[in-house]
Formats: C-alpha cells, sequence, structure tokens
C-alpha cells in the first residue's frame, strides 16, 4: 500500500488538537480515537463500522467536550438528539454521515421509551448488508432503508454489550490536580477543526479503492478484528508510526474491555463452577450450590428471593450443554449431581485458565480415569481426585464395600433429558 508522509502528519495534527482540549485517559486511547474520527472519513471502503463509546462514571469527565472535538473533526457529523428515528434513517446513504449521540442513557437507560427505532439502527449498523426493513401504507411495498454508519456514543456508565461489543471503548474521568486543556469554544474552534477535517477527506477519499482492497494483520481475531480493522488500514496507510501505534492500541484497548466488561450472570456461574469444584470429580447439586453461595462477593446467595435454585443452575448451565445426572455417591448413597467432565469443554472455550496447560485430549468422565482407590482416600470427598493415607473402601451401586478390580463407586444411574 502506498503510504506517504502527508497521512502521518494529518495523524499526528489530529492528535495535537484532541490532547490540546482533552485530557485523555491513556496514549493508547487518544491514539484509537485519532484513528476512528480518520476513519470516518473513508466509510465507502468499510466493511463494518466501528462504534465509539465514550464513557465515564461521573459527570464532568470531559466526555461531552471529546464528542465536541469527534464532532468537528469527523466526516458530515449528524447529532442525533434532537432528530427523529425517521430523519436520521432516511440521512443515511451510501456515503454515510456520523451518528453522534450524547447522553446516551436516554438511548439506553430507564428512560429510554420510544427509541426502540434508534436503537434498533445503532445494532444493525455495525455491518453492511443489514438494512432495516419498513412498510410503505401508501405504496403497499416493504421499503429496504440502509443502516450501515459509524457511530460514536457518550454517557454514563456501560453500554449494552450489543454496543460495546463492536466498539472502541474510551474510559473517560475527571482531571487530576495539573492535568490541564484548553477551553473549547466552538465559534473559535470549530472551523480550524473542520479545515483539519476536510484535509483528512481529500487525502482518503484519494485512494478509497486501494483501502477497500486492504487485507492487513491483525493483532486481535473475531468481532474485535472488525472493530479494529478501517483504524488499523488508516495507521498502515498513514505511514510514519502509526501501524505501530494502532496495533498497540487494539491490543491494549481489547484487553481493556474483556478486564472491564460487565460479565453475565451464565459466564459467572461458569467460572464459580471451577472454584466450587475445587478438584473434586463430581458434586451432589445440593453440595455445588453451597459451596457456589459461600463463594465471598458472589451473587448466588442473594440470586433471587432464596438464592440460587437447582432449577435455575440447570437453567443457566444447560445454553452450555452442561445437564445433571442421578449418580450414586460414596457416603451420600445417590443423588442428583454434576460431572467435572461435563464443565471442562465449556471452561476451555469460555473463560480459559491462563495458568492451565494446554489440554491435549477432551476430558472423559472420571470412571474410565482413575482407580477407584486413588479416587476417594478422603471420605468427605465427593468423588476428589486427592489422595490420601488413610484409603477407605468404595462403594457399589448398593452401598455395599467392594475390593480392587470391581465397579467403579461413582456410578452415573440415569441421564437428565
Amino acid at each position: 500500500m502506498n503510504t506517504t508522509p502527508h497521512g502521518a502528519e494529518l495523524l499526528d495534527t489530529l492528535h495535537q488538537a484532541l490532547t490540546r482540549y482533552v485530557v485523555m485517559p491513556s496514549e493508547h486511547a487518544t491514539n484509537a480515537v485519532v484513528l476512528w474520527v480518520a476513519a470516518t472519513h473513508a466509510q465507502p471502503a468499510w466493511a463494518h463500522a466501528p462504534r465509539l463509546v465514550i464513557r465515564a462514571p461521573e459527570r464532568r469527565c470531559g466526555k461531552s467536550r471529546l464528542l465536541d472535538v469527534v464532532e468537528a473533526t469527523c466526516h458530515d457529523p449528524l447529532i442525533t438528539v434532537n432528530a427523529s428515528p425517521a430523519a436520521v434513517y432516511r440521512s443515511i446513504t451510501p456515503d454515510p454521515p456520523v451518528l453522534l449521540v450524547d447522553e446516551a442513557d436516554t438511548i439506553f437507560g430507564p428512560k429510554a421509551d420510544g427509541n426502540e427505532d434508534l436503537r434498533g439502527l445503532l445494532n444493525a449498523g455495525h455491518q453492511r448488508g443489514r438494512p432495516a426493513l419498513r412498510y410503505d401504507a401508501a405504496s403497499s411495498t416493504v421499503v429496504t432503508i440502509p443502516t450501515f454508519a459509524m457511530a460514536a456514543l457518550a454517557g454514563i456508565g456501560a453500554m449494552p454489550d450489543t454496543i460495546e461489543d463492536r466498539a472502541v471503548v474510551v474510559h473517560m474521568r475527571r482531571r487530576a490536580k495539573g492535568e490541564n486543556a484548553a477551553a473549547y469554544r466552538s465559534r473559535r474552534d470549530r472551523e480550524p477543526l473542520r479545515a483539519l477535517a476536510g484535509q483528512l477527506t481529500a487525502w482518503l477519499r484519494a485512494d478509497l479503492s486501494t483501502l477497500e482492497r486492504a487485507e492487513p494483520d491483525m493483532p486481535v481475531e473475531d468481532r474485535a478484528a472488525d472493530t479494529w480493522e478501517p483504524l488499523v488500514i488508516v495507521a498502515d496507510h498513514a505511514g510514519g508510526d502509526w501501524p505501530e501505534r494502532a496495533r498497540a492500541a487494539a491490543l491494549a484497548m481489547t484487553q481493556e474491555a474483556s478486564d472491564t466488561g460487565d460479565m453475565s450472570d451464565r459466564m459467572r456461574l461458569l467460572l464459580d463452577c471451577r472454584t466450587a469444584f475445587a478438584d473434586e470429580l463430581a458434586l451432589p447439586t445440593a453440595e455445588l450450590l453451597r459451596r457456589l453461595r459461600a463463594i465471598p462477593e458472589s451473587p448466588w446467595g442473594e440470586y433471587g428471593p432464596t438464592g440460587l435454585t437447582a432449577m435455575k443452575l440447570g437453567s443457566l448451565l444447560r445454553e452450555y450443554g452442561i445437564r445433571s445426572a442421578t449418580i450414586r455417591f460414596p457416603q451420600a448413597g445417590q443423588a442428583k449431581g454434576y460431572q467435572r467432565a461435563e464443565f471442562t469443554d465449556a471452561w476451555q472455550r469460555y473463560c480459559p485458565d491462563p495458568d492451565a496447560p494446554a489440554a491435549g485430549h477432551a476430558s472423559q468422565p472420571y470412571q474410565a480415569q482413575i482407580p477407584s482407590s486413588q479416587r476417594y482416600g478422603s471420605p468427605q470427598g465427593y468423588g476428589s481426585s486427592r489422595t490420601t493415607q488413610q484409603a477407605v473402601p468404595a462403594l457399589t451401586s448398593e452401598n455395599d464395600a467392594i475390593t480392587a478390580g470391581t465397579a467403579n463407586p461413582l456410578r452415573l444411574v440415569r441421564d437428565d433429558a
């Protein structure tokens, strides 16, 4: 791809303008916003329209000021606060505007009644080829309305997962003592920034076909790659040190989003089940519930009117293909319970342990893996993999003591449907 010093200089100028008016939370965040703004000037070249989420824990953290600078430097800004959903939909063309939403709690928060159309647009418009369908009563036909457009949203607190999962997320914060920024006055400062926006448009529009064909090496995968690809393409097109800065920002901010993102109840339960199992190979449902409720700061003791129940536990785990079974436990007899082997695939796919060695083979039920004399050395365990010096005889399905070479003590009686 042909690079010119002109592109890198324009991005440097935009970086200087941004940091003049806004105290950004990090250099990675600054670089990301610079590249996102630049990418808005080449929207016809992109397959995905990344969102920019500007969030803060409290007021007076600079989110609205950052949105002001984004508005002054992006391509064809469209402020949606006073626009009807129909007007916004009709404004989206093959060369779309950039949607700007301040006070986004009016769209997604508890006061969001009546904004379903705009919510749908913001959710659908991330990927090209996802139009909205509306029925036109006058012509008795179904009308296809394009939704593809980049959008920036500012608000207090987190945005819905469907938005943040498709966004570059910037966590703003209040200025500390010694952190200063120039006052932004629209009548004085916006015109020079619009001139800079015009230069960005001229630079990037001259090479739209080249940008559209670009397939950069991405440091992230899946949806994060879809979101960051336009930014990385712009950085590669600019040259200088921007390719390295773009990829470093993608890695750092994707990791930050993963670390600070709200975890679903189902994912939290999956992680807490790993803690509750410890090194046990199977647990009765009642014991698993007791251990889950005992985990410090876990929500399971107050999950619902009476805490997490066996029925709700089964419902949450069923989405991962995990189901309870009737098992005969040593010392406890026959009871409903869960096998550790049922969880291992979900743990590896959704919440892998970074300290665990890479698995070479899928886990199998414990009966065929470990001799009973090694599995149940502790009479207090429910199929623990630990060994002790005081092994006790295991039990058959009739709860009689057995000797080596007979049936395994933990027995799966019947799988639930």
